[in-house]
């Protein structure tokens, strides 16, 4: 079982020096995975590979060829959330404040490297890329639910404005009541249209402002396992309700679609979940990650179960067993229409008395299997 309170505990250290990367290797390897580069050139392949699960770097700034600089310069554009430290033996002022001052630094390390500095450094970098992913989320998931809120309203408007203007044409030349029905129609039309043109600006202005402060160039692949670690990191659990979770990850994948609306998904699963266990002897949740052969996640609860003539009806009706605590019966149904939009798939599996599974399925298309934390 993993703890996905943990960020990843991956880093990257280059020096053109080997026996400097072995001794780093040494000195850290005990709390976190070390991959290890010897040149600029090499540490940009290993980056181009493994950039989804590096949440540090540390690079050495004398080296020959491309230096040091030119690698953090690199990083800071193509991977601005792998947070970076500068390792230095050299007293180059000029050099330093340029580095710090243009954002390509998070920390200076000085040689010879000092076990406690470096733990501490480390310790540092690695919450700051905890709070970076977590920031990242909730700005995308804002970002996405409006896009998905804004398409859901756009949809039924349209089409009120569409049968509102075809009520129009009909009352064309007809008789006063009939010009009534028109003049009523045109307003219900022109409402709308009104009402779309506010919600597509909305979307739009709140989508500009978070690719502004994000930066065009920003990207963070996220995957299954970061998704509910950032979920589990971010959701308001009522008392002991964190301690009822368990996850277990049997090789992780990128989640390149909707990444963020699939988060809702998993939230919306979550609570489900912990809404059936509140009144369960020895309540249990359990997130499953399995990258192959078919990339899926399944949320399982030992709670009462779903009886079979409410959940064939789930995916496609509003049904729900929880009206009196303002349940609607929606969520299941926008959690299906989430997936099948991901092209994958959403299946529940329930037994009265034995709990409920419900599976989400991925597309394989572009999926990446990535070694697990």
């Amino acid at each position: 079982m993993n703890d996905l309170r943990l960020t990843p505990r991956t880093l990257l250290y280059v020096d053109d020096e080997e026996l400097a990367c072995k001794y780093f290797a040494r000195m850290v390897g005990a709390h976190y995975e070390v991959l290890v580069a010897t040149s600029t050139d090499e540490a940009i392949a290993v980056l181009d590979r493994e950039s989804a699960r590096i949440a540090v770097l540390v690079t050495d700034f004398r080296m020959p060829g491309r230096d040091g600089g030119n690698l953090l310069r690199h990083v800071a554009q193509a991977f601005p959330h792998i947070v970076r430290i500068m390792v230095t033996a050299y007293a180059d002022v000029d050099v330093l404040l340029r580095t710090v001052n243009t954002g390509e630094v998070f920390r200076i390390l000085e040689k010879p490297l000092m076990a406690d500095a470096v733990r501490d450094a480390l310790r540092l970098a690695f919450e700051r890329y905890q709070e970076r992913a977590i920031q990242d989320h909730r700005l995308k998931a804002v970002d996405e639910t409006l896009a998905f809120l804004a398409h859901e309203l756009n949809t039924p408007l349209a089409a009120i404005a569409l049968n509102a203007l075809s009520i129009e044409d009909r009352a064309e030349g007809q008789p006063e009541s009939q010009r009534e029905i028109a003049g009523t129609a045109r307003s219900m039309r022109e409402g709308a249209q009104y009402c779309m043109a506010v919600v597509s600006s909305f979307w739009r202005s709140v989508h500009n402002g978070r690719r502004k402060a994000a930066g065009d160039d920003a990207r963070s692949e996220a995957t299954a396992h970061g998704l509910i670690s950032a979920l589990l990191d971010t959701y308001p659990f009522a008392a002991a309700q964190r301690s009822w979770v368990q996850v277990e990850v049997h090789g992780d994948f990128a989640v390149t679609t909707q990444p963020n609306c699939v988060a809702l998904v998993l939230s919306s699963l979550l609570s489900n979940a912990l809404r059936a266990l509140a009144d369960a002897a020895a309540p249990a949740v359990r997130f499953t990650v399995v990258a192959q052969p078919q990339p899926r996640i399944t949320v399982s609860d030992n709670g009462p179960g779903i009886a079979p003539e409410i959940r064939a009806h789930l995916l496609k009706d509003p049904v729900t067993t929880y009206a009196e605590s303002g349940g609607n019966g929606l969520g299941l149904m926008l959690c299906n229409r989430v997936m099948q939009s991901c092209r994958g798939a959403l299946h529940i599996e329930s037994t009265l008395g034995a709990g409920t599974t419900v599976v989400l399925e991925f597309s394989n298309t572009r999926s990446q299997s990535l070694r697990s934390s």
